[in-house]
């Protein structure tokens, strides 16, 4: 079926309904288009093609245009939310058209009247509030980026919680915002796409970037936007933002405006991020120590999934936030780990705190579905549910015998106001059992209202009536199979098998036949239908209204609801991460304004929790890096160099995020900036090599680290040939503690930079131990000091699994070039062809067992007596033998 090209919506030929939906496609031509028709959202011509193949639907066809057949896909309006996920995954947008009236007002205009529609909201990954569409445990974040007067600013609104927070975004640290946020969507304006030194950021969020016209990030139209949202004069009261922030802004409330068309939900006062209130983190850092997720992109194995217990979504995702966005303010993460230990104290509370908290519903994505006129029944269930569990832990923590509380624990419970009216008037309100949406009806409780309670009674009395006219006709028509049915096209009908159709005359009123059935009505069954209809419908009304009046009394204590939630999502966090701390040995570090660096019997925490014979078997390692040192460290692959390198990296995260640390005890100088060039990975769709990645990762480390940056490398150098290798190493190395003059922890093959330990003395050697036993080496993953004599590559190898002709090739090898004349070692191993001597070992390495029967065979055979024949066999029994 081929698409039909530019379909024109005045032509004469087109239906009225076909026209209708060329225009609104028209005006929404980057989405596909959701049309609705009766029980189906309908797409026609190329958005029908698109959808089949997005969608793996059913291509079929509607009238023809052109004289060619017009195609048509459709998916039914009760399952549109498992084929929009997907569209959206696909990075699709789709534009949802709705009826707009009861198909009843259309029939009063006319006949031929048709049902008005219109876009009702448009789906992008930035402006999804369905629980079906989002992750519960992260945010959604829309975001926008712009330049004004040489300052780049980046904002970043989530729709389905209604936060919004704004930072300044100095040169160069563009893609450590955007790996904080990892936003679904991206607004940018056109002229910063030609920008060349935002080409490559640009490059790794391809897929989430929606250009926009540079007109719209116009500085002055989004301060007059934010102040006409916000109510307010002025936007100086939430902080001092610049105009390329207040730019930024605007954009995503006008965006959020259009998408959702003119409908905005309750939105918090934006949020002013500071350039140094945060640890910055880059986007290889992010990837390297597999913060979030983990190198093949699984969330399982990140250090996130390692210590996230929390068990609210709200939690879940303030968890996340925390982490991907450390502190440098001591005070600030003082005051967390005041809540942390409060809890860890207390496990009888802790406990306690945290059943609760498995009986709150989110509060923030519910109570923006409401503000969006999107929301159902359960939505209102979930706000009094959460607040419910709010005044229930308000009244548990705020026991005399737990105070004093610490400071910030007092003020979250000040959050947790006991809103018991709307609480008690949502629970006499809802029904036990609760549709999705609120047009299902059935969702207010018996004896909340008596006028309703008084049409739901006609309506039953009515279907009652329905079911004995039932009995009445069977017993009249002496019919058995004759059943009062109702269907939303013809409503109630009376159906009889094929066979017994001719048997129906005077009062029954032929209505339809089908293949295997008749169906019929009859005066009195429509004057039934009839008040049965109209109680139902009267009765829907009255629902309807009540929802809006419940919703309405929600949203007055909008503000109640958010800081309600965000009080239990901070409960959540600090009571998981104390449940964290104590099962998993964890201590509470000491942070500081020096630039110390004090770690006791460190470890890894994703290490430690994944290995099989449990945590104990972790061998934990310490570190001290006094201002401005490096550690210098050696040792074999396999030894636990990288792993020790990530777990003090993840210490420091761990402890400006304000949570407890894997180690005995722990002392960290404040870091603003942290660093990581550990593994290797090329770039191909770039075309960069292990080593020119390597390179650029390594060239933003030794351009950006400050005094107070931690930095850790591993194998700088590898991927090139070694003197060059080892330079670019060893002039990193000086780099790194005489301009840069941060902590350092630099793991290395390359032993000749140990003699840079005597002329630096910032830099200290320290190695992987290992132990020779028997001609094999067992890892000791123990750090110690001094430099380690050799790398045991070979011994490595052999664990691998090299055919043994291979390892002892590769000694012969090493052995001649450790002679120190490498020109003429290289000439003789050029030289030589170790074809015999591999063939040698090969047949050298049996067993001593195996030796002696083949020298018992071999005594055995009398070569002079042999015929070929027996040879021959005697042969083959040799082989056997080896």
């Amino acid at each position: 079926m081929s698409t039909i090209s530019s379909p024109d919506p005045t032509d004469s030929s087109l239906t009225p309904m076909m026209s209708h939906y060329l225009v609104v496609k028209q005006q929404n031509p980057d989405c596909l288009l959701f049309y609705r028709m009766g029980d189906f959202y309908e797409m026609f011509f190329a958005d029908a093609e698109l959808a089949a193949r997005a969608l793996d639907i059913t291509l079929t066809k509607r009238g023809k245009y052109q004289d060619q057949d017009i195609p048509m896909a459709g998916v039914p309006v009760h399952a549109a939310e498992a084929y929009l996920s997907r569209l959206i995954r696909q990075g699709i947008r789709v534009a949802v058209a709705e009826q707009m009236e009861d198909p009843a007002e259309a029939k009063k205009r006319g006949g031929k009247s048709m049902v008005r529609r219109d876009v009702v909201r448009i789906l992008t990954p930035g402006t999804l509030t369905e629980d079906t569409l989002l992750d519960a445990r992260r945010h959604n974040w829309l975001a926008a980026i712009t330049e004004t007067g040489g300052h780049m600013a980046l904002a970043a609104l989530d729709l389905s919680t209604g936060q919004v927070q704004a930072a300044p975004v100095r040169q160069g640290g563009l893609a450590a915002a955007l790996q904080r946020l990892e936003p679904s969507e991206i607004l940018v304006p056109e002229r910063l796409l030609q920008l060349e030194h935002l080409f490559e950021i640009f490059a790794d969020w391809k897929a989430q970037l929606t250009p926009l016209p540079t007109v719209r990030f116009d500085p002055d139209n989004a301060k007059k936007r934010l102040e006409q949202v916000y109510g307010v004069g002025t936007l100086d009261g939430f902080g001092a933002f610049s105009r390329a922030e207040i730019s930024a802004t605007g954009t995503l409330i006008d965006y959020v405006d259009l998408t959702q068309r003119g409908k905005l939900p309750r939105l918090s006062p934006p949020v002013r991020l500071g350039e140094s209130g945060i640890l910055e983190i880059d986007a290889a850092t992010a990837r390297s120590l597999e913060l979030t997720r983990t190198l093949s992109g699984e969330r399982k194995g990140s250090l996130l999934a390692c210590i996230d217990r929390t068990v609210t979504g709200g939690g879940a995702r303030l968890l996340h936030g925390w982490l991907v966005a450390p502190l440098t303010d001591m005070a600030a993460i003082r005051r967390r780990q005041d809540m942390l230990a409060f809890f860890a104290d207390r496990s009888t509370v802790r406990a306690g705190v945290r059943e609760r908290l498995k009986a709150a519903p989110d509060l923030e994505r519910p109570l923006s579905r409401l503000a969006l006129g999107r929301g159902g029944p359960r939505d209102l269930a979930a706000i009094r549910d959460g607040l419910a569990a709010a005044a229930d832990l308000r009244l548990v923590l705020t026991a005399p015998d737990l105070k004093p509380l610490p400071d910030d624990l007092a003020t979250t419970l000040d959050a947790l106001r006991p809103e018991t009216g709307l609480i008690d008037r949502l629970k006499r309100a809802l029904a036990e059992e609760l549709p999705l949406m609120a047009r299902d009806g059935g969702f207010i409780a018996k004896d909340y209202a008596v006028e309703l309670d008084h049409q739901l009674s006609l309506r039953d009395d009515a279907r009652r009536h329905i079911a004995a006219l039932q009995a009445r006709y069977v017993n009249e028509t002496n019919i058995s199979t004759l059943k009062i049915k109702h269907n939303n096209i013809i409503g109630y009908y009376i159906e009889v098998t094929a066979q017994h159709a001719d048997k129906l005359g005077e009062p029954f009123i032929h209505r339809q036949t089908l293949a295997g059935a008749a169906r019929f009505t009859t005066v009195e069954l429509a004057e039934l239908e009839s008040e049965v209809s109209k109680a139902r419908d009267r009765a829907l009304a009255m629902e309807l209204k009540l929802f809006e009046d419940l919703v309405g009394e929600v949203m007055a204590r909008a503000e109640v609801v958010v800081e309600a939630a965000r009080a239990l999502a901070t409960l959540d966090v600090v009571a998981a991460l104390a449940d964290l701390a104590i099962d998993c040995n964890y201590a509470r570090p000491i942070v500081s304004e020096d630039r110390a660096f004090e770690i006791v019997g460190g470890r890894h925490p994703v290490v430690e929790a994944m290995l099989p014979e449990g945590p104990s078997a972790f061998v934990a390692n310490g570190c001290t890096l006094s201002d401005g040192q490096l550690w210098l460290l050696t040792g074999p692959n396999m030894a636990g160099k990288s792993t020790y390198l990530r777990q003090n990296a993840l210490i420091v995260l761990l402890a400006q995020m304000g949570s407890f640390v894997p180690a005995v005890s722990a002392k960290v100088g404040i870091v603003d900036r942290l660093f990581s060039r550990v593994g290797a990975a090329d770039d191909l769709a770039r075309g960069r090599s292990t080593f020119m990645v390597e390179m650029v990762e390594t060239a933003a480390i030794l351009n950006n680290a400050t005094d107070r940056s931690l930095v850790i490398l591993d194998e700088i150098g590898r991927g090139t040939a070694t003197f060059d290798g080892l330079s670019i190493a060893w002039a990193a190395v000086e780099h790194l503690v005489g301009v840069n003059r941060c902590r350092s922890l630099f793991a290395t093959h390359y032993h000749e930079l140990t003699a840079l330990q005597g002329r630096h003395e910032t830099i200290a050697c320290h190695s992987m131990r290992v132990k020779e036993w028997q001609g094999n080496v067992v890892f000791l993953h123990e750090v110690a000091s001094g430099a380690a004599d050799r790398s045991y590559g070979i011994h490595v190898a052999r664990l691998a699994g090299l055919p043994a002709a291979a390892i002892t090739r590769a000694e012969e090898v090493l052995a001649l070039l450790e002679t120190g004349e490498q020109s003429s070692a290289l000439t003789r191993l050029a030289d030589d062809l170790p074809l015999f001597a591999a063939v040698v070992q090969r047949t050298s390495v049996a067993t001593p067992a195996v030796q002696d029967k083949l020298r018992d065979a071999l005594a055995e055979i009398d070569p002079d007596a042999l015929t070929p024949r027996d040879a021959l066999e005697a042969l083959y029994r040799l082989k056997s033998l080896n």
